[in-house]
């Protein structure tokens, strides 16, 4: 990565030049980009996605090059956006027969010149793929991975379709490029150094695992005894819940069942004796058969400041009608007869 690039791209996580974000981060929709670079790529593309509309990153020498290509893709509903280098927008938008609404950079390519050229002209920037796949997003991928991806995606419950046709589309915000550094330099740094398991494959999945050895206070259990730590993808659930909180709930209980089926399949938790939360929502927790105890109360105002944390973070107006957290807990034998 140039230095430049590394200038330009939290700009363009922020917004900066019209870049997009993706959209609704609670809907199963994904924005597919394929690269088509040349014109064996297009040809790939189009034979991989099948009936299956994408948008497709084109460079300009293929509007030169294969034109009948660029025409039949059309035809198939794609949506062409440009690749690289702007100079040749106009040429793409003349043999595409329609305008280019959005443009795919490389690291490379992000350099003042390109993106003042498609802010003028009003292109959307799209976002440079950054983490796993979410519901919402935006993903970028070359066609040789089509015949593995798109199975995938769909046995994970997500849609793919052109970007352009995502619910709630809409440019990135400063909001999104403090939610991405807080993701990378707090979430991401404690999920690698607990061990955690995520368990969020799935698009409505919400649930990770963290393995411990001990049995943390106010467990009533020998401090010995292994345990199993719940955690929340917090992005997702925000997402989820911002969509209709009856599917939230759902996907909560859904989430616990994975969470039972990583207790026998995933060696790091097959001695853990009891499964536990430390959360705000412990209420649909003690309905669902688990047992609150309260956590000391300076824990319990550190717990709290972070769960604010959170909540600015990830930008949920939503808050729990319970202002201390307090820790939910079940014995694994409990845990698997109700969820496994």
């Amino acid at each position: 990565m140039t230095v430049t690039s590394h200038i330009w791209s939290p700009l363009l996580r922020a917004g900066a030049f019209g870049a997009l974000y993706g959209g609704h981060s609670g809907d199963p929709s994904l924005g597919l980009g394929v690269l088509a670079r040349t014109p064996d790529e297009l040809r790939a593309a189009l034979a991989g996605l099948g009936p299956i509309r994408a948008t497709l990153l084109v460079a300009p020498e293929v509007a030169r090059t294969a034109p009948d290509l660029l025409r039949e893709a059309v035809s198939a509903g794609h949506e062409v956006a440009g690749w690289g280098d702007p100079a040749g927008l106009t040429g793409l938008e003349v043999a595409a027969g329609q305008a280019a609404q959005s443009w795919g950079l490389a690291l490379t390519d992000l350099q003042g010149p390109s993106l003042r050229r498609l802010w003028a002209q009003g292109v959307d920037i799209l976002p440079v793929q950054r983490g796993e796949i979410q519901p919402g997003g935006i993903v970028r991928v070359k066609a040789a991975e089509l015949p593995t991806l798109l199975p995938d995606l769909r046995a994970r419950g997500y849609k793919p379709m052109p970007v352009r046709d995502l619910p709630d589309l809409r440019s990135a915000t400063p909001h999104d490029l403090f939610g991405a550094v807080y993701q990378r330099l707090v979430e991401d740094r404690y999920s690698e150094r607990e061990g955690i398991i995520d368990l969020s494959a799935r698009f409505d999945a919400v649930m990770r695992v963290a393995p411990l050895d001990h049995a943390p206070d106010p467990l009533p259990l020998p401090r010995d005894t292994p345990t199993a730590e719940l955690h929340l993808n917090s992005g997702r659930l925000v997402g989820l819940a911002s969509k209709q909180w009856l599917g939230t709930y759902r996907a909560y209980q859904r989430s616990l069942k994975d969470v039972a089926q990583a207790l026998g399949t995933h060696p790091q938790l097959q001695e853990a004796q009891a499964v536990f939360a430390v959360t705000l929502f412990h209420g649909p927790l003690e309905k669902s058969g688990f047992t609150l105890l309260e956590l000391p109360p300076l824990r319990a105002q550190w717990y709290g400041l972070g769960f604010r944390l959170l909540r600015l973070a990830y930008g949920t107006t939503r808050t729990s009608s319970e202002s201390t957290p307090k820790m939910a807990w079940m014995s694994r034998e409990d845990f698997l007869a109700k969820y496994g």
